[in-house]
């Protein structure tokens, strides 16, 4: 397997934050359940964190940061969120950064760099409010133009980081008629606020994530200069929906960080635990259900790498990745938690005992990402008024097209290749029915039917692979048609029956991208990745979704998979299809060496 560089940050960051299981380490399971059960905000840890430097990956290399691209910084996230993510989240409040780094002037930008990198600053969001939720525009929070600036008045909540934070995006109405041109958006930075004029609001209470600062904010009468606000009056609602598309993506990385502990712990029981006779591992509902939590990491990596590699290449197309990512991969993950839970038994709902606890706290935490920044059903609907052009755009792809398709698939999936610099201001509110995973699966079709001459692949994996793909494209077919004979309908009187259909695409979606990461990867992630296995059992797990399909497909192949999974686990690597080395304990060490040494005098 080859080393891919743009995970060497997350590498890094792994090994000297240590083994999560040791109690000393930094972020320790033991340390963050005493955090979770106090309930107050991880001071500690976040300081630890900007020591280490790690806000500098959140800002833009031409600003002064070495923020270089979404692969790498999911990658890092992931590792943060598989220790807690309560710290992960709070930390990664610095990502709203890039309102400014997507729409601020050159003096905001600068300003913002500095704050970040050398005072080691935070920011917070404020867009919803209590009676309004995500109806942005139904916002009450106003912005009166005033000479010099304006006055805000009104309270933005709940809010993630609001008190423990320099800097709030606040969400404005500027224009009090309404209207998609009402909302302004301000960078306000409460350092230089008469603090007479804003207040914060109590603490919220929550199931999970218990120790951030959940707060909110309020105004009154309070100045902000023009230098606060960002582009012009009205641009307000674009700029968040522009931003969402990035933050949407970012998401995931928290899913996977609490999917990859989940599991985890959940394989340090059912390893260990004796059960009629038996190892739980060893017994087939159980092991089923951990090879299908396996499956389901790797499916929903293959949707989130190849989105955080997309930004760089096909930001234009972000108004659709972004909500099939939020929708498809948050939920998929929180139900792959969900399901592994039954194999740990009781131990899954205490607060101590095994592994300190952490699976517990892992469902409560995580059960709120799939609501962040918009909730599933704010994500379909997003979907649901792009359908109809994506499925027209499909019907008229020339071979012009398919081409240029082709080739913008290939740098985004081949994972040794080098991006370009994201560029924010290409992000779209509509992708203009442009989706080029769904759109070139004929072309992933076509790459399959090459590899009949490849004497290296296995003949059954690949005629299977051929069969499961051109299901996925029957489906893919029937939803377009389904589609052409829907009715449109306005605004949120969406149908149930649309949100289904939804749904479909984003499971479609989802399988190409599986596809694509497979074809174009294939000789650099290692023999596992390369036999082709899990791709099977992945797109047959996907398509049983759509179609009544066997429960099994192939025995030997669950096998193969659930002994890969073990082996990931017992050399403390990440489940990934980019599995890196985690930190491991001293005592892990040694039993390694010393295992090693026994190999080599056996062999001697």
């Amino acid at each position: 397997m080859h080393e891919l560089k743009q995970y060497w940050v997350a590498q890094t960051l792994e090994k000297d934050l240590g083994d999560p299981l040791a109690p000393d380490s930094i972020m320790s399971f033991r340390r963050v359940m005493e955090i979770d059960e106090s309930e107050e905000f991880p001071h500690q840890e976040i300081d630890w964190l900007y020591k280490w430097k790690l806000q500098h990956y959140y800002v833009p290399a031409n600003c002064g940061g070495k923020f270089t691209s979404f692969e790498e910084f999911v990658a890092f996230v992931r590792v943060l969120s598989r220790r807690d993510q309560t710290i992960g989240i709070a930390f990664t409040t610095l990502f709203w950064s890039f309102l400014t780094w997507m729409a601020g002037s050159e003096e905001q930008k600068q300003k913002l760099a500095r704050y970040i990198i050398d005072e080691c600053g935070a920011m917070c969001l404020g867009y919803s409010e209590r009676e309004h939720g995500s109806d942005l525009v139904g916002g009450e929070l106003t912005a009166t133009k005033v000479p010099g600036g304006y006055l805000l008045n009104g309270e933005k909540w709940p809010i993630n980081r609001a008190t423990i934070s320099g800097i709030a995006y606040i969400l404005a109405k500027t224009e009090p008629a309404g209207g998609p041109k009402c909302l302004t958006l301000f960078m306000v930075d409460k350092r230089e606020l008469d603090p007479s004029q804003y207040y914060n609001l109590p603490k919220i209470l929550t199931h999970g994530i218990r120790a951030s600062d959940m707060s909110g904010i309020g105004f009154k009468d309070c100045f902000v200069p023009d230098s606060m606000r960002l582009k012009e009056e009205g641009d307000g609602l674009e700029l968040a929906l522009k931003g969402f598309q990035i933050t949407r993506m970012l998401c995931a990385a928290f899913s996977h960080g609490a999917a990859d502990t989940a599991l985890r712990t959940t394989l340090n029981f059912a390893t260990n635990r004796v059960l009629y006779g038996k190892k739980v591992i060893d017994i087939p509902q159980p092991r089923k259900t951990l090879v299908d939590a396996f499956l389901d990491i790797l499916i929903c990596e293959c949707e989130t790498i190849g989105a955080a590699r997309g930004f760089h290449i096909i930001p234009e197309q972000f108004s659709v990745w972004a909500s099939v990512v939020k929708y498809f991969v948050t939920v998929r993950l929180e139900t792959m938690v969900n399901n592994v839970y039954v194999v740990l038994g009781s131990r899954f709902y205490f607060r101590e005992e095994h592994d300190y606890g952490i699976f517990q706290k892992v469902l409560r935490d995580n059960s709120i990402i799939s609501m962040f920044d918009g909730s599933t059903i704010v994500n379909l609907h997003a979907l649901i008024l792009q359908l109809r052009q994506l499925s027209k755009y499909r019907a008229r792809r020339k071979p012009q097209t398919m081409a240029e398709i082709q080739s913008r698939l290939e740098t985004i999936f081949s994972l040794d290749q080098p991006l370009p610099t994201f560029e924010p201001q290409k992000l779209e509110l509509f992708g203009r029915g442009m989706d080029d995973l769904l759109q070139g699966l004929e072309i992933a079709l076509q790459q399959l039917e090459g590899l009949k001459e490849d004497a290296a692949l296995d003949r059954a994996v690949l005629a299977k692979l051929l069969d499961l793909g051109n299901l996925v494209l029957e489906e893919l077919n029937a939803h377009d048609e389904q589609i052409a004979n829907s009715k449109f309908e306005f605004g949120h009187e969406q149908s149930p029956e649309l949100f289904e259909i939804a749904k479909k695409y984003c499971t479609l979606h989802a399988a190409a991208a599986c596809l694509h990461m497979w074809l174009y990867n294939r000789k650099n992630l290692g023999d596992f990745f390369a036999k082709g296995e899990w791709l099977v059992l992945s797109l047959h797990r996907l398509l049983r979704t759509l179609r009544p399909l066997p429960y099994f497909i192939c025995e030997a192949y669950v096998e193969n998979v659930a002994q890969e999974l073990l082996k990931l686990y017992r050399e403390d690597k990440l489940f990934s299809i980019v599995p890196f080395q985690l930190a491991r304990s001293q005592s892990k060490t040694q039993e390694d060496k010393t295992h090693a040494n026994s190999e080599l005098q056996l062999q001697a």
